[in-house]
């Protein structure tokens, strides 16, 4: 079910132009296997090579899985990284107080 609601975000991000900096440790493999080419070689859609990659530039983090490396972010390096500071926490993973301390915007959802 998690992987469909994920698709379902990259799709509606994708129809509205957004460009999305992707990074899963383990389904990276099957991902560039089974999403549609066109997402790769429209030049919107970019699977890094690591996490913080991801952020590079990024205006927003939108975090849709718990796996162990995304438990305890660098907020101080990823707020440097990013153009904006807003994290979307699709599994409720931060602390809220702990990221707005660090000066993020954040939204848990289903908080």
């Amino acid at each position: 079910m998690r992987e469909a609601s994920s698709l379902v975000l990259l799709e509606n991000l994708l129809a509205r132009n957004a460009r999305i900096q992707a990074y899963d440790p383990v389904a990276m493999p099957v991902a560039r296997e089974m999403l549609p080419s066109e997402w790769f070689t429209s030049g919107n859609f970019h699977l890094a090579d690591h996490q913080y990659q991801a952020v590079e530039q990024a205006d927003a983090l939108v975090l849709v899985t718990e796996w162990k490396p995304f438990c305890y972010p660098d907020l101080t390096a990823m707020k440097k990284m990013m153009r904006r500071h807003i994290i979307l926490d699709g599994r409720n993973q931060y602390d809220p107080k702990q990221v707005r301390d660090a000066e993020f915007e954040y939204y848990g959802i289903g908080r």
